[in-house]
């Protein structure tokens, strides 16, 4: 367990503090990914549950006043399923950005070591290109998971929201 810890440590220094800011970028990313995957499998049962009751509960589901409500329920419901969304699509572009940066700060370093012991030490500029390479792949990698979660929550909130829809709908009198 230590070794792996060093591991890390080690992937961590060798791409700079970019890499460490991508990593918690990450981090907090698939936190609200999980959070959101959570509450599509817990708490929005609960809620589709209390729509039902609350709608079926009403004396009035054919009149103007009820399509309003039931459109509000609808739109309530649907905030609540976007609630994080527009947050993880923000971090999913900000991993290659951040990864372009690393790419940069590298690329400066390595300038740096060329300004003072000359083109011919490949040793000195390792340590630049390898902090250019790895928050790039690294943001590249983060984005990339980051797109496919976005996406299937995206789909999977208007497929929610078109069976909230359905089912309101079928509580309605003809």
């Amino acid at each position: 367990m230590i070794e792996l810890f060093e591991a890390l440590r080690d992937f961590l220094e060798t791409g700079g503090w970019v890499l460490t800011a991508i990593a918690w970028l990450i981090f907090f990313m698939w936190l609200l990914i999980l959070e959101r995957v959570f509450y599509f499998f817990t708490g929005h049962k609960a809620l589709v549950k209390s729509l039902v009751e609350a709608w079926n509960a009403r004396e009035d589901k054919a009149s103007w006043n009820a399509e309003q409500i039931r459109q509000a329920m609808v739109s309530r419901a649907s905030l609540q399923l976007k609630f994080s969304i527009p947050i993880i699509q923000a971090m999913v572009a900000l991993c290659p950005l951040l990864g372009l940066l690393g790419t940069v700060t590298g690329m400066i370093q390595v300038f740096d070591v060329m300004s003072i012991s000359g083109g011919g030490n490949a040793r000195s500029m390792a340590a630049g290109v390898s902090q250019a390479t790895i928050p790039t792949m690294a943001g590249m990698v983060g984005a990339l998971s980051g797109v496919f979660a976005s996406t299937w929550l995206t789909r999977k909130v208007k497929t929610e929201r078109m069976h909230i829809e359905d089912i309101l709908e079928m509580q309605r009198p003809v």
